[in-house]
């Protein structure tokens, strides 16, 4: 390709909205190009370039692990999320709409009911299972706050792929293979990555993994352990049971006076008991399908943090919503002296898990000014789960050395779904004695436009773009210093078609332009390799540039043609 005739609009001006080096250098160096500022984004032929050797990278690895690719209709009817269960449990960000004859439609943010559909019309026996089938596709979600350029837009290409089976140990053999397989595709792209446990969200299902490429200016934080492999998203780690070496408060169950005593560093001092052995309580609104809501309290001890996600979870909320202290009032509880025991009729309650058994803890009366001590819960009949977020330092619960948080960005997440769909959908197949069984599913996604983001992020400098081997739009750039110059003009149309004709992809820089203002692009482009052809070709030399370091070394023009095979 000759830049000469190639649309490449690179700019020095930032986007006022771009913080992250990914949206600066993408729209910078030409790759996309915004529109109107609201999450949408044209991919520009440079940009092109890259997005489709990304999606043949994850289209060779699928089909090498037996996936088979379809093509599923980006409008889906949304009769289809109602029977799922989803339509209202999505939210906001399920952009949902009328046709011409009113009936309702919603624009894909993934596809789980449009393949099960599909696989529900032409699978009938235990005989054509299993069966893995994806789509590189569009998806639009409707985010509140689209941000980061291509991380958080409201369109986005997507690979997403979902698998049936006649049994749930098939599916885990499946799901493995997806795992393995996806390594394969983020290693291709020079990408240093982490699997970790997730939340399985609005997707469901009972487990679920997400690939995190390492860069602090991931939005999600991941908890890991340098002493073994274990990994996961805040929202879905735990962590070894927590002890505490401080005395434990022994005292007969009564109520205390306790006078603008709120918090629970205030309510340590003033009682010289450790948070441990205090309990922390935490209302909110739990927000469900059809408008229903109901107010929840969480308790857990006082020197834990309530992580919402597994909150949310717990009570199977869509979503959950801060109390105002006026709310409280109303209901019965007191804010900064509420507690699990003497709760208001119609309040709900669940407990941490390491409460349960709990002899001897302090917590809220619910009435202002009072608390409550020697409150045990060791007969207590209640509703545990694993409410707290893992903090720096909890021990691993795998090998028990201290655990560490980082930043990553999810560029993959594949769930085991069981029949979270498949039964609401009618899925069914005849197993070998006749019978009818709903299909056992997986689930496996990748944000395919979102790896060139992550790929910068991984790999940028303050001067541009350093795309990895597989993931360059092109393999070498020839940089003609001086174009009015007849012998190194001559020079780089040679080198053009000499490597041209050995199979490598080689953008020539034919501009008349000063070399300055052509360095200026290379570096914001971010092409692995250059060859600079400049004042040095009267003595037979070209410079050799490798972009990642800048670093640059003289070489015979004889010779750069094989040097450039044996490097590229």
């Amino acid at each position: 390709m000759r830049f000469s005739k190639f649309l490449v609009p690179t700019t020095k001006e930032t986007p006022n909205d771009a913080t992250l080096a990914s949206h600066i250098y993408l729209i910078r160096g030409g790759f996309i190009q915004s529109v109107g500022g609201s999450g949408l984004y044209n991919f520009l032929p440079l940009g092109k370039k890259v997005l489709d050797k990304v999606h043949r990278i994850v289209k060779e690895e699928l089909d090498n692990a037996g996936c088979q690719e379809v093509s599923l209709s980006f409008v889906t009817p949304a009769t289809l999320w109602q029977q799922s269960g989803r339509f209202e449990k999505y939210g906001k960000e399920l952009l949902r709409f009328k046709d011409r004859k009113e009936n309702d439609f919603v624009l894909g943010p993934t596809h789980e009911e449009m393949m099960v559909n599909l696989v529900k019309q032409t699978v009938q026996s235990y005989k054509q299972l299993p069966l893995n089938l994806y789509q590189i596709n569009l998806k639009f979600r409707d985010e509140i706050r689209p941000r980061f350029g291509l991380m958080r837009g409201r369109e986005f290409l997507m690979k997403d792929g979902y698998s049936f089976h006649v049994s749930t140990e098939d599916m885990q053999r499946e799901f493995a293979l997806m795992e393995e397989t996806y390594k394969k595709i983020f290693a291709r792209l020079g990408l240093a990555f982490k699997v970790v446990e997730a939340d399985s969200g609005a997707i469901g299902g009972s487990g679920s993994k997400e690939f995190m490429v390492l860069a602090e200016s991931g939005e999600d934080t991941i908890v890991v352990c340098d002493a073994c492999e274990y990994g996961a998203n805040i929202e879905a780690a735990t962590r070894k049971e927590k002890t505490c070496e401080a005395e434990a408060p022994e005292a007969e169950f009564a109520r205390f006076y306790t006078p603008d005593v709120k918090t629970i560093e205030a309510l340590s001092g003033y009682f010289r008991v450790d948070p441990y052995y205090l309990v922390k309580t935490v209302a909110k609104r739990a927000l469900y399908d059809e408008g229903r809501s109901e107010v929840v309290l969480f308790a857990l001890r006082g020197s834990d943090e309530l992580q919402e996600v597994k909150a949310c979870n717990a009570v199977d909320a869509n979503d959950l919503a801060d109390i105002s202290e006026e709310e409280l009032a109303q209901i019965g509880l007191a804010a900064g002296f509420m507690g699990p025991v003497n709760v208001p009729k119609g309040v709900r309650v669940v407990l941490d898990s390491t409460l349960k058994d709990a002899p001897s803890v302090i917590c809220g009366a619910n009435e202002k000014d009072y608390h409550l001590i020697g409150v045990s819960f060791a007969e207590k009949q209640a509703e545990y789960f694993d409410l707290a977020a893992v903090q720096e330092g909890d021990l691993c619960p795998c090998c028990g050395k201290p655990m560490r948080y980082t930043k990553g960005i999810e560029v993959g997440h594949i769930f085991q779904l069981g029949t979270r769909y498949s039964e609401p959908l009618g899925a069914t197949f005849l197993d070998e004695n006749g019978k009818i069984q709903p299909m056992i599913m997986g689930t496996y996604g990748i944000g395919v436009s979102r790896l060139l983001a992550a790929i910068i992020e991984q790999h940028h400098d303050e001067k541009g773009c350093i795309w990895t081997k597989e993931s360059a739009p092109f393999d070498l750039q020839i940089i003609v210093s001086n174009t009015k110059d007849e012998e190194q003009r001559a020079a780089g149309e040679m080198l053009y078609e000499k490597l041209k004709a050995q199979g490598k992809e080689v953008l020539l820089d034919d501009r008349k332009e000063r070399f300055g203002f052509k360095m200026k692009d290379y570096e914001l482009m971010g092409v692995p390799y250059a060859i600079v052809i400049g004042k040095k070709l009267q003595e037979g030399l070209v410079e050799f540039v490798c972009r990642e370091g800048m670093q640059s070394e003289d070489i015979l023009i004889d010779t750069i043609a094989d040097i450039v095979s044996q490097r590229i």
